[in-house]
């Protein structure tokens, strides 16, 4: 009997090989997909209106930042408007990366709601049409796809309701996105918020993601042709006790040697609200961390790539050269990071400012 899979067969070899591209060595993704909403919080930061035509020129000036780009980042993930749009010559942004060697990626998720009954926990919807959807995002030249699951820890959070519910609709995802062609990025993200010690991390974290790859095994997801994408396994913003960066990468390396298949060929990190720096310094010590790892250790940052990028552009086309310079160095010090290599070259004051929002949505 044939075993069951997800991917039809015709996808499988580009599945796996989309996956493996994206996480090569030295490479990570840049989360670009911010929704119009979100986008208008960074924009009113430094006091630009959120129009499309603003929200396309930022867009524009972080994906041709240079040649060097290619080197660290091996895809980017995209909202939906701006898979759509064009460069100010009038090239497709999709054609933009690729023609760079940088595989483009989209956000299919349409955002939590909540489980009723339960204590503010969430669930993600978005599962109604996807297939249509990641269709015509496989035609426009998207080749993986991101969505966000959202869970929290308190007194009496995570539930198993939560645990479950949200493992499930990731494996739904994830099999919807294989039988159009795109490589899912499976995101059960844990937000730091409370007071809650590493170890509690380790227990929570360690339980999401089995729980993911149970559901994983029983929708038939093809693992070569998939990414994970979770968080690092940090105690609560609010926990009293500090721990250092080698504490940090030890307690996420265990987590993911206890619960992730070695057939995954690469889990990209969300940086969760830690500051740029923080989530360097975090990802190179995971790296270091001794003992099998059998999947590239990479990065899909958003906040922690951009915060100083917008800051310093400001809305300001005399500021684009600099706001592109910004970029590549925060993408050399992750790329460096990937490898266990990093050294400090990103280092700065802007880039140790804490980029955390309780209950972040996006």
């Amino acid at each position: 009997m044939a075993t069951q899979c997800a991917a039809p067969a015709h996808f499988k070899a580009e599945l796996a090989q989309t996956a493996a591209a994206i996480v090569a060595p030295g490479k990570g993704i840049l989360a670009a997909d911010e929704s119009t909403g979100t986008i208008g919080k960074r924009f009113s930061a430094i006091s630009l209106e959120n129009v499309e035509e603003n929200r396309r020129a930022y867009r524009d000036l972080l994906f041709s930042a240079g040649p060097e780009l290619k080197n660290y980042l091996g895809g980017v993930i995209l909202y939906e408007e701006t898979l759509f749009q064009k460069d100010a010559s009038g090239k497709p942004f999709a054609d933009v990366l690729r023609e760079q060697g940088i595989i483009v990626g989209i956000k299919v998720d349409m955002g939590v709601v909540v489980l009723p009954g339960t204590d503010g926990e969430t669930t993600t919807q978005g599962l109604d049409g996807m297939a249509e959807r990641c269709a015509k995002y496989y035609k426009a030249g998207a080749r993986f796809a991101k969505w966000r699951s959202v869970l929290k820890i308190s007194k009496t959070c995570p539930t198993q309701l939560a645990i479950t519910e949200n493992a499930n609709v990731l494996a739904r995802y994830a099999a919807i996105c294989q039988s159009q062609g795109l490589v899912p990025i499976v995101e059960p993200e844990i937000l730091m918020d409370g007071d809650h010690d590493l170890a509690k991390a380790v227990q929570v974290t360690e339980d999401v993601i089995a729980a993911c790859y149970a559901a994983l095994s029983l929708h038939h997801i093809f693992l070569e042709g998939s990414l994970l994408k979770p968080n690092m396994v940090c105690p609560g913003q609010d926990c009293p006790t500090k721990y250092t960066p080698a504490q940090i990468g030890e307690a996420t390396a265990t987590v993911l040697r206890r619960t992730v298949p070695a057939a995954v060929p690469g889990i990209t990190f969300l940086s969760g609200g830690q500051s740029e720096e923080e989530a360097t310094i975090h990802l190179n010590e995971i790296n270091r961390y001794p003992g099998p790892k059998p999947w590239s250790l990479t990065f899909s940052y958003g906040r922690a790539l951009q915060a100083t990028v917008i800051k310093t552009w400001a809305g300001k086309p005399e500021n684009v050269k600099a706001a592109q310079q910004a970029l590549l160095v925060r993408a050399k010090a992750n790329s460096e990071a990937c490898v266990g290599k990093y050294a400090g070259s990103g280092a700065g004051a802007a880039a140790s400012e804490s980029l955390y929002v309780k209950d972040y949505k996006y």
